[in-house]
């Protein structure tokens, strides 16, 4: 019997490069509306929150780490040539505009109830995006189910500051 030792070929340069560049795109879009609206408002901080309300330190951290597996999400689905590409690159980009619209609608506007609403549409169109990548590149579809999860938690979430808020 043949043992086969798989081989391995150093990755392209600038492919890792336009890699790295879709994280970071992806981590500064994501990311602006948390620089321009604030968790720490004397409006927030008077909130009562859940008994299962996470540290403030998990947000930044959870959302970079979701922001940077969706920037390599985003890159496999860019460089790949299947069918379904287009498709899958639009709701990417519809959802991190919906996304990027929930942070000012919940600590700008105050609107606890509005913002459940976007976080729900949010987490249709994550759920349409992972079926779309799917079809495209299946590691991408894998890449999203993290967020998708921590979408699904910020909607509870978001209900429950709503909730015991109004």
């Amino acid at each position: 019997m043949e043992t086969r030792t798989p081989s391995f070929s150093a990755p392209d340069p600038g492919s890792l490069l336009r890699a790295a560049g879709f994280v970071l795109l992806v981590n500064v879009v994501g990311g602006l509306p948390g620089v321009l609206s604030s968790p720490d408002s004397a409006w927030f901080r008077s909130l009562a929150k859940p008994w299962f309300y996470p540290p403030t330190i998990a947000f930044p951290v959870v959302w970079t780490a979701l922001f940077t597996l969706l920037g390599v999400a985003l890159w496999l689905v860019w460089r790949s040539d299947a069918d379904g590409r287009r498709l899958a690159l639009g709701l990417f980009a519809a959802q991190m505009l919906v996304n990027v619209v929930w942070t000012p609608t919940f600590f700008t506007l105050e609107a606890l109830f509005a913002a459940f609403v976007v976080i729900v549409v949010l987490w249709a169109l994550v759920a349409a995006t992972i079926l779309a990548f799917r079809r495209v590149d299946r590691r991408a579809a894998a890449l999203l189910v993290p967020y998708l999860a921590w979408v699904t938690f910020a909607a509870v979430l978001n209900y429950e500051l709503w909730r015991l808020n109004a």
